[in-house]
C-alpha cells in the first residue's frame, strides 16, 4: 500500500469533523470515539459539541450527576456508553490530574476503555504510532493488501500487525495513515457499494483480482425492531424526558405487545446502573430515585 499516496489524499480530501480541529483535548477524543461506538457520525457531531461546552474537562462532568449525563446523551444508544464515560470522568478526575493519559496501556485501565478505544485517543489525540483498526480500517486492509472482499473474523493479534505494517516509521505521518485508512473505508472503501473509482490507492490487490465476491457466510444484520433494545430505549426515552421518579403503570404503556420483555428490558437497565427504584416502587434514571 501507498502510504505517501494516502496520507496526501487524506490531508487534502478529510471530512471536516470537528474533533479533529485544533485545540481538541485528549478528554474530548476520548468522548468523541466513545460516542462513536456503533452510532454514525452524523448522529454524534452535534452532540458532542454541545458536551464538549458542556464539560470541556473531566472534572465537570464528574461534577455532574449520572442521571444529567444519560439524559445528554440522548437518542445515542448504548447509553451504558455514557455511564461508563460518566465513571471515566470521575477517575480521570481524582487520580490523573484532569487529564486523559496519552499511553494506551494507562488508557486501558480506565473505565470503558477498550482495546480500540485506548489506541484510537493514544493516536488522534497524542499522535502516537500505534495500530488503531476498526471495521473500516479492516476492511480497507483486507481488500488492499489481501485481496479479499471482506475482512471475515476479527482477530486482534491477525488485525493489529495487518495494519502496523502498513505504518511509516515517521511517528507523525503514520498517525495520520491511521486517519486516512478509517477515512477511506468509512467513505471510499465502504462495505455495500464501494467507489473504486473514486479510490486514491494506486494498486488494490481487491481490484486487480477481479473483485472477487465474500466466499463466507454472509455477514449477519443486525436487527432492531422488535428487541429488546429497542424497548430498553422506549423506557429511556421515558425517563430522560421526565425529572423524576415515574410510575411503572406509565412505563408499562411504552410496550403492551409484549409485557414479558417489557419487564425484562426494564430489569436490565436495572442492573446495567442506569435506572433506578424507590421505595415506592416508581422508577427513575440513575441518581434521581431519592
Amino acid at each position: 500500500m501507498d502510504s505517501e499516496v494516502l496520507v496526501s489524499w487524506y490531508r487534502r480530501e478529510a471530512r471536516d469533523l470537528p474533533w479533529r480541529r485544533s485545540g481538541v483535548s485528549g478528554w474530548q477524543i476520548l468522548m468523541s470515539e466513545v460516542m462513536l461506538q456503533q452510532t454514525p457520525v452524523a448522529r454524534v457531531a452535534p452532540i458532542w459539541v454541545e458536551w464538549v461546552q458542556r464539560w470541556p474537562v473531566p472534572s465537570a462532568m464528574a461534577a455532574s450527576s449520572r442521571a444529567d449525563v444519560l439524559r445528554a446523551w440522548g437518542k445515542l444508544g448504548y447509553p451504558r456508553r455514557a455511564a461508563r464515560l460518566h465513571d471515566c470522568a470521575a477517575v480521570l478526575a481524582e487520580h490523573h490530574g484532569d487529564e486523559t493519559p496519552s499511553d494506551v496501556e494507562t488508557l486501558l485501565t480506565l473505565p470503558g476503555v477498550g482495546a480500540y478505544t485506548a489506541r484510537a485517543v493514544a493516536c488522534f489525540a497524542y499522535g502516537q504510532r500505534v495500530p488503531v483498526v476498526d471495521t473500516n480500517v479492516r476492511r480497507v486492509v483486507a481488500r488492499a493488501v489481501h485481496g479479499r472482499a471482506e475482512p471475515g473474523n476479527p482477530s486482534t493479534t491477525r488485525d493489529l500487525a495487518d495494519t502496523e505494517a502498513l505504518l511509516p516509521e515517521d511517528v507523525a505521518t503514520a498517525a495520520t495513515l491511521s486517519a486516512a485508512l478509517m477515512e477511506l473505508g468509512a467513505v471510499i472503501c465502504s462495505a455495500r457499494n464501494p467507489a473504486c473509482a473514486d479510490c486514491p490507492l494506486p494498486s488494490c490487490a481487491w481490484v486487480e483480482a477481479g473483485r472477487p465476491a465474500h466466499d463466507g457466510p454472509p455477514r449477519k444484520v443486525q436487527k432492531f425492531a422488535g428487541t429488546d433494545r429497542q424497548v430498553r430505549g422506549k423506557l429511556m426515552d421515558v425517563l430522560r424526558s421526565t425529572m423524576g421518579p415515574v410510575e411503572k403503570s406509565e412505563l408499562d404503556l411504552v410496550w403492551t405487545t409484549d409485557p414479558g420483555q417489557r419487564d425484562r428490558a426494564l430489569n436490565s437497565l436495572l442492573v446495567d446502573g442506569l435506572v433506578e427504584q424507590t421505595s415506592a416502587g416508581a422508577f427513575a434514571l440513575a441518581g434521581e430515585g431519592s
